[in-house]
This record gives structure tokens, sequence and C-alpha cells, in this order.
């Protein structure tokens, strides 16, 4: 009879840890996704964290954060969702695509790729060799130089 209560009472713990990791899983997803959304209200603030006096929107989209988890959709799913509802920008940061990928990356890589052709053309043009002038023109610029040592001796 006693092992017969025990058993029973390690299996409501069991049944009530499994529920109480499934509403946590939930309460951590909709922490997750409030924080990934902002506020359309104007206010520039986290959705989760919109907290000022008369908000219209911020209640309302909690509502629909809340409902959308209870019906079991996911993240990615739901990000869209309100993406598409509010507009791009309810995200609080853009989604990975690959537009929004090359917007972030392609920038820097050209002016990288700037920089480099700059310091090679600058090195090309450091590197030309300047052509000396002919021998018959060496000639005469002795001759000149010699008269005028010659006539500005003191």
């Amino acid at each position: 009879m006693r092992k017969l209560f025990r058993f029973s009472q390690v299996g409501l713990v069991v049944l009530l840890v499994v529920f109480t990791m499934g509403s946590a899983d939930t309460a951590v997803r909709y922490n997750d996704l409030g924080h990934k959304m902002m506020c359309v209200c104007g206010c520039g603030q986290i959705l989760i964290e919109c907290n000022h006096l008369g908000c219209p929107d911020s209640d309302r989209e909690l509502a629909e954060l809340r409902t959308a988890l209870s019906q079991g959709k996911g993240d990615t799913e739901i990000l869209e969702a309100f993406q598409s509802k509010y507009g791009p920008t309810v995200l609080a940061a853009p989604m990975l695509t690959k537009f929004n990928l090359a917007a972030w990356f392609v920038p820097p890589v050209v002016l990288l790729l700037g920089i480099v052709g700059t310091i090679a053309l600058v090195r090309k043009w450091k590197l030309r060799t300047v052509p000396m002038p002919a021998a018959s023109q060496v000639h005469g610029f002795d001759r000149i130089r010699d008269q005028i040592r010659k006539e500005t001796e003191i």
C-alpha cells in the first residue's frame, strides 16, 4: 500500500513537471518573441517592454502574440504574420533573407575592394620610372652650369 502511494506521488510529480515544462516553454517563447518585435504605436520600444500610459497598440499586439502561441504556430511563422500585418518595422531586427544579407555585407566588401584597388593603383603610379633626359641635353646643361658658377664666384 505504501509503495502504491509512493508511486502515485512520483507519477503526480512527473506529470506536474511535464505540464509545467510546456508552459515554461511557452512563456520563454512569448518573452523571446516579444523582445524580437517593436511596438507599432511609434514609441520606439520593444513590444514586451512598451510601458507608457495609454499605449493603444501594445495590449492588442501582445494578445495576438498569445493567441498565435496558443495555436501552436512556429516562431518564424508568427514573425512573418506580424511583418505582413504591420510591416517590416514591427521587427526589432530584420529577418535573415538573401536581400537583407546582401544589404548588410555587400557595402563593406565593396569598400574594402575599393581601398585595396586604390592602394594598388597608388603603388603602381609610385613605382613608375621617370625617363632620363637624352645625353645631348645633359652636355648643354653642364656647359650652362659651369658658366653660372664662373659668373657667381665671389
